[in-house]
């Protein structure tokens, strides 16, 4: 008693729950949100606002139902919805992607600033990998 003349010890309320598990919750929430913000239904790295499509007046009359969706931006950058490919792996890509349907269609959204060589080499990869079709997208003009 002389060590505690208050007996403080005795009105103490008891220890509080344990929260270590709390970390672990924390430390899930954090992997799922890389998971997530890695993930393709983000905007995918390189394609920014400025992504333009070219303007055709006639853009609707060659309209059809697509198979397969590729962006395609200045300087060899090719999203697919696998992620972004080189051109080496878009030959894999598409070979893969004509034998996933019946009458493959590729949908290309190049940018208006894409050089016609790289066009055409995509032009021709997916006319390799056995696509029926390749359409190019365009915007209609604006009416004011």
């Amino acid at each position: 008693m002389i060590t505690r003349p208050l007996d403080l010890s005795s009105r103490a309320t008891a220890p509080g729950r344990d929260w270590d598990w709390l970390f672990f919750v924390n430390g899930g929430l954090i992997a799922l949100f890389f998971v997530l913000f890695g993930s393709r239904f983000v905007l995918a790295p390189g394609l920014g606002t400025d992504f333009r499509i070219p303007t055709v007046a006639s853009s609707r009359l060659g309209a059809s139902a697509t198979t397969h969706v590729i962006s395609l931006k200045a300087g060899g950058l090719i999203f697919t919805d696998s992620g972004q490919l080189s051109f080496a792996q878009l030959h894999d890509w598409l070979k893969q992607a004509a034998a996933s349907s019946a009458h493959p269609v590729l949908l290309v959204r190049a940018s208006s600033d894409v050089s016609m060589e790289d066009l055409t080499r995509l032009y021709n990869a997916a006319e390799e990998a056995g696509f029926a079709r390749v359409v190019w997208a365009a915007e209609a003009p604006h009416q004011d």
